[in-house]
């Protein structure tokens, strides 16, 4: 049981009121005192947020936004979103990026909690086994997630369906004549979208008879497709002749990489993204992607959110639709020379 404003008064000898006004600021307490409230809230491990939270049902018309990067113009998609809809009922906005780093989450919640937002709209790297999310659930704090898929039930959330979207990606490749499929990935413990998307293309390329997709994974951050994919091109017979990215900008980054590497895009290698950025369309090739509805999402999630603190609907899973842009990016696959096809895994698989 966590502890009250009221353990921490009790420990320190001092009333309710003296740690209301040592903790919000607002009045003066003597030093002596504000020592012994001090050494009382450590030693309990009472939260400076949780005070604040029971000495008043007052709001404070302000959300927290935990995103994974702020340099990804999906996340501003869905920033922007939640900002539509939170000044069109006058909350603002308080968001920072964990750029993907787990151990960033707990530091960027604490603050916020400090701050007394009402509520919280994050996305998290594992939301089946976040200690953030843990923490918000213990002091009853309402927060929804975006783009993450949990599998706990009760962890609200808007989303796509990542792993249908995986399946149909590898569809769509297939359908193009490709039987060699390989996925470049972010790291599968930052992002669970990424293994989701993962999970469902494995199983669309096992349906479709193909040889499973090689799976590279890259740092989201200290990204270098080209170191990552130089050794896989060198024996071209053997690699995939179809990439799918866990998102666009991984897209981007394997295009110019293939280019650099001596390939074209599509002629040698096809390349899908994920997630539908509108700059897609402006490249050459124009890329081909899974479009999730990011600003929408965002809209989705703040609705719930202030739907929730107004005491009006409980907290639930939303799973928004996505489609297929089948851009410039993924063609028809190349006819393997005789070579090629003889020392496949495809051709061996076929022959046994």
């Amino acid at each position: 049981m966590p502890a009250t404003i009221r353990d921490v008064a009790s420990l320190a000898g001092v009333s309710v009121a003296t740690v209301s006004r040592l903790v919000n600021r607002s009045g003066k307490v003597r030093d002596d005192t504000a020592a012994r409230v001090q050494a009382a809230i450590e030693a309990l491990g009472f939260r400076p947020s949780a005070v604040g939270r029971n000495l008043s049902t007052s709001q404070t018309r302000s959300l927290g936004v935990v995103i994974p990067s702020l340099t990804n113009p999906v996340f501003a998609d869905a920033v922007a979103g939640i900002n539509e809809e939170a000044r069109a009922r006058d909350y603002t906005l308080m968001f920072t990026a964990t750029n993907y780093d787990r151990a960033e989450e707990q530091g960027i919640v604490d603050a916020f909690l400090a701050y007394r937002v009402d509520g919280l709209i994050l996305t998290v790297a594992d939301p089946d086994n976040s200690p953030v999310l843990d923490l918000l659930e213990r002091e009853g704090v309402p927060y929804v997630l975006i783009y993450n898929q949990p599998n706990a039930r009760g962890r609200p959330t808007v989303t796509v369906d990542n792993v249908a979207a995986g399946r149909e990606a590898a569809e769509a490749l297939v359908k193009l004549g490709h039987r060699r499929l390989g996925m470049v990935a972010g790291r599968f413990s930052a992002s669970d979208r990424a293994l989701a998307r993962r999970d469902g293309f494995l199983t669309g390329a096992r349906a479709a008879g193909c040889p499973d997709p090689l799976v590279l994974e890259v740092d989201f951050v200290d990204l270098n497709a080209e170191e990552a994919l130089r050794p896989l091109y060198g024996r071209r017979g053997e690699a995939p002749s179809a990439l799918f990215c866990s998102n666009d900008l991984l897209a981007m980054a394997v295009v110019g990489a293939l280019g650099r590497l001596g390939l074209n895009v599509p002629d040698d290698v096809s390349v899908m993204g994920f997630d539908g950025l509108a700059i897609g369309t402006q490249l050459h090739p124009t890329l081909a992607t899974i479009v999730q509805p990011s600003r929408e999402m965002g809209r989705a999630a703040t609705a719930q959110l202030l739907d929730r603190l107004s005491g009006e609907v409980p907290l639930r899973t939303v799973t928004l639709p996505h489609s297929l842009r089948l851009g410039e990016s993924a063609g028809p696959a190349a006819k393997p020379s005789p070579t090629e096809l003889r020392d496949s895994p495809a051709f061996e698989n076929e022959e046994t």
